[in-house]
């Protein structure tokens, strides 16, 4: 099975934004979505979409601000790149897809927009899995020297417009392989040629640019301001959860995640350590299928 082969690409429009999206898998399956992190796109999944196509009806989606999707424009308050907008659109993009009900599992910042999903809609997700984050109210709160050092980004990303785009933008694809290389993964040599030539493509663009840094400063605003009210009125991910992080990375390294997501989960959680660092699904795909196929089988 080559790039993506037996997957179709189209351009949605859902809650009147453009989404781009592949589909494909087995179209008598289960629906399964799968949602890519910073500073990629939904080719992230390819190994694994391989892997498990035959089992499910795959989607994955661009989020908002990345690849060919929408990117929002700015607001005081950066709404439009909030994690609860994020969750909207993916709800959406299944229901016009005909899949009201669904697998969910999130990389990085998809994982976190998998988190909010699961807690605004919970009616809609019948598993879980989130892949290398710990909550991001918890990671911000423990905030020491060491964290600081290893996602400087997060802190980098957020400073008012235009002073990080810019930075960024004397090197754009420098900075792009110093994140891919980074967070316990080793360089490059983990990631298809094809898929490093679409995160070039997609991140390289100064609008692209600015918007994940919205993103970033969603998280460190807006988003906190969700979380915390979340927790106020005790809304829980209601579903199992699997958690899976990478031996080599920061979160590894400074949290305890499964601890930290049964605190905010009604259901059971249950997961290990990969064998990578920060990008696991590229990583270790045989694993990440393994896993994944594994957890959204059990009914």
């Amino acid at each position: 099975m080559g790039w993506f082969d037996g997957f179709s690409w189209a351009v949605h429009e859902v809650q009147g934004i453009p989404l781009a999206a592949r589909t494909g898998g087995n179209a008598a399956g289960p629906p399964l979505l799968l949602l890519h992190g910073f500073p990629q796109t939904h080719v992230l999944w390819h190994r694994v979409a391989r892997l498990l196509a035959d089992r499910f009806f795959l989607v994955l989606p661009d989020l908002r601000g990345y690849g060919d999707s929408h990117l929002p424009s700015d607001s005081a308050d950066h709404a439009g790149s909030s994690k609860r907008a994020m969750a909207a659109d993916m709800v959406a993009l299944m229901r016009q897809l005909g899949h009201p009900r669904f697998g969910l599992a999130g990389h990085d910042r998809g994982a976190r927009v998998a988190h909010r999903l699961a807690v605004d809609h919970p009616g809609t997700v019948s598993r879980l899995a989130l892949i290398d984050i710990a909550p991001t109210l918890d990671m911000y709160a423990a905030t020491d020297m060491a964290f600081a050092s290893a996602y400087y980004h997060w802190f980098h990303l957020i400073q008012p417009a235009p002073l990080p785009e810019r930075m960024i933008l004397g090197d754009a694809k420098a900075y792009l392989h110093a994140k891919l290389g980074g967070w316990g993964s080793r360089g490059l040599s983990y990631i298809e040629p094809e898929a490093l030539a679409e995160y070039e493509r997609c991140f390289c663009r100064p609008e692209a640019i600015h918007a994940a840094c919205e993103d970033y400063r969603a998280s460190a605003g807006i988003d906190l301001d969700h979380d915390r009210a979340s927790r106020a009125a005790g809304q829980q991910i209601a579903c199992d959860t699997l958690v899976l992080w990478g031996e080599r990375g920061v979160v590894h390294k400074l949290f305890k995640p499964l601890d930290l997501w049964q605190a905010q989960c009604a259901g059971q959680v249950t997961g290990r350590l990969m064998p990578a660092g920060h990008f696991i699904p590229e990583e270790c795909p045989q694993e990440t299928a393994q896993a994944l196929g594994d957890w959204f089988s059990t009914t």
